[in-house]
């Protein structure tokens, strides 16, 4: 049995509405400490790397793992030390869970079943959840003759047919191929968007996220490094891995005017005038590849480097590079073929201060 401790008083202000929590988990080594508040109709994500805590955060919410220390309200009701079953939330789990031995129809009906309803105000219930779906003809299928984007559906029918207070999706759309994903992204934002209640999403996608969610929360080893909504996230970055995640070169220095002297490394030319630490960033894309010391180049920025290695990427070749300022290029085929790039190659890289952002730190 897992010992918890006193989970004390919710502090002052909590939301009347929606979601309030601080969810303190420990679990051996590995401590979560994450606070998460929303109002109803928020969608938030929860995003982080393999091992950050989102899955025990959602497991947390669901009541699946006690909570350490911290609290749970949802609409001014504190959940915490509740059993699961007796929580008003709804979980879509990533590979749905379906009941293989029931029907469509009565793997919704499930649902409402659990909570007291009878069986044909259940299978009524499940009837309009499936037709919103668009899954009316499907209705008597058993989940092995449903495709991957049909089960995703049924199984959020199935948890929206509770009409939670709170909606928990883990990696809904993991297990679907990319074409699938794309159709039913659409659809779940649609569904995400009609829901009245608290929504939460976990994801190591950043594309679920950005279209999916309102606000971002990004968390790394049990704690939250940043958070805000998808534009603000991907303009300014505040960890390599966010950096990553939105494809851009991220540096921290300290401005000094239009310079920015990074902690290690060289200097950056931005457009901002700044004083104080600070981020840089730039995509990829802007960065341009000579082999030889441009003489009529007009960026501000020029580094020495050598290519690291080198990927396919979308429609274009990434190379990383190392040297003066480790980073990533984006360039076509043609002109890496052209450059003669491979691994070993030294070559230099420019990137105007107009493509530069520069923020505080």
């Amino acid at each position: 049995m897992t010992e918890t401790t006193d989970l004390g008083t919710p502090p002052p202000g909590h939301l009347s509405e929606g979601l309030d929590a601080r969810l303190v988990v420990d679990r051996g080594a590995f401590r979560l400490d994450v606070t998460l508040a929303a109002a109803p109709g928020d969608v938030v994500a929860l995003l982080g790397p393999n091992g950050a805590g989102k899955t025990t955060a959602l497991r947390a919410l669901s009541g699946l793992i006690p909570l350490t220390s911290g609290h749970l309200l949802l609409d001014g009701t504190r959940l915490d030390g509740t059993a699961p079953e007796s929580r008003p939330v709804g979980v879509v789990f990533q590979d749905y869970l379906l009941f293989p031995h029931l029907t469509a129809l009565d793997n919704v009906a499930f649902g409402p079943r659990c909570r007291g309803a009878g069986k044909a105000e259940a299978r009524a219930q499940a009837t309009e959840w499936l037709d919103r779906m668009g899954l009316a003809d499907h209705a008597g299928a058993k989940p092995r003759r449903l495709s991957g984007g049909q089960a995703q559906r049924v199984a959020l029918a199935r948890a929206l047919a509770t009409r939670p207070r709170l909606l928990l999706l883990d990696e809904p759309l993991a297990a679907l191929d990319a074409r699938t994903r794309l159709e039913v992204r659409a659809q779940l934002r649609r569904h995400l968007a009609e829901f009245e209640a608290v929504a939460v999403l976990v994801t190591h996608d950043p594309l679920d996220a950005m279209v999916l969610a309102d606000r971002l929360v990004v968390v790394e080893d049990g704690r939250v490094v940043q958070e805000g909504t998808p534009s603000d996230i991907a303009r300014h970055p505040r960890t390599d891995y966010i950096a990553r995640l939105v494809g851009l070169n991220l540096y921290k220095g300290r401005a000094e005017g239009h310079t920015v002297r990074l902690d290690t490394g060289p200097g950056i030319t931005t457009t901002e005038e700044l004083s104080g630490p600070v981020f840089v960033a730039f995509p990829p894309g802007a960065v341009t590849l000579y082999r030889d010391r441009p003489t009529g180049s007009s960026a501000r920025n020029l580094w020495h480097c050598e290519v690291a290695g080198l990927e396919t990427h979308g429609d274009q070749i990434r190379a990383d590079l190392t040297g003066e300022l480790p980073l990533t290029a984006d360039l076509t085929t043609v002109a890496a073929a052209e450059l003669d790039l491979h691994p070993g190659a030294p070559v230099w890289a420019a990137v105007k201060a107009t493509q530069t952002h520069a923020y505080p730190a």
